[in-house]
């Protein structure tokens, strides 16, 4: 008989399994992400993308704002929450500030908080997570979206993108 463990998240009040594998569709509500095809600007085309993922099998539908591929123009926190109002009837938020996840999840009911930063772009980051309580999604990248592919270094990739996220 095996041994399996069931790894559970709660997500606004539904378990999630993710002893398993889960699918996370990516919508951008951006006008430069990294991918064309996931720029999605008007309702329709937000509505359209989110049925897409789901009839594709994702399981949770990850929107961002703010463009994180490289040399991508920094935008202000009010400008990524003017993007992010347009389709926020969503599960996950992608953004590394404090203050937009707190928004998305206070006045839209976004479930979950993907940053790419770790924390590291904004300080208040962990705190807000844990006084909202919802689960949180680290990302790894050496620098910013504006400067990250200028001299991306590393002796041991594995190694030490494990240490890092051990420091977290």
């Amino acid at each position: 008989m095996e041994n399996s463990i069931t790894k559970l998240i709660n997500v606004k009040g539904q378990l999630m399994d993710l002893s398993y594998p889960q699918v996370m569709g990516i919508l951008n509500v951006t006008p430069d992400s990294f991918y064309a095809g996931s720029r999605k600007q008007t309702e329709t085309e937000i509505a359209e993308r989110t049925l897409q993922i789901v009839s594709e099998g994702g399981s949770i539908i990850d929107v961002g704002a703010y463009s994180s591929r490289s040399n991508a123009e920094h935008i202000s926190a009010e400008e990524e929450m003017s993007r992010l109002r347009h389709g926020l009837e969503i599960v996950s938020v992608d953004t590394f500030r404090a203050d937009v996840a707190r928004m998305c999840v206070e006045e839209y009911g976004a479930a979950i908080i993907n940053d790419i930063a770790a924390g590291n772009m904004d300080e208040n980051m962990f705190a807000t997570v844990a006084r909202l309580g919802v689960p949180y999604i680290m990302m790894h990248m050496q620098g910013t979206p504006q400067n990250m592919q200028q001299a991306p270094h590393y002796d041991n990739v594995l190694k030490e993108v494990l240490y890092y996220f051990s420091e977290k």
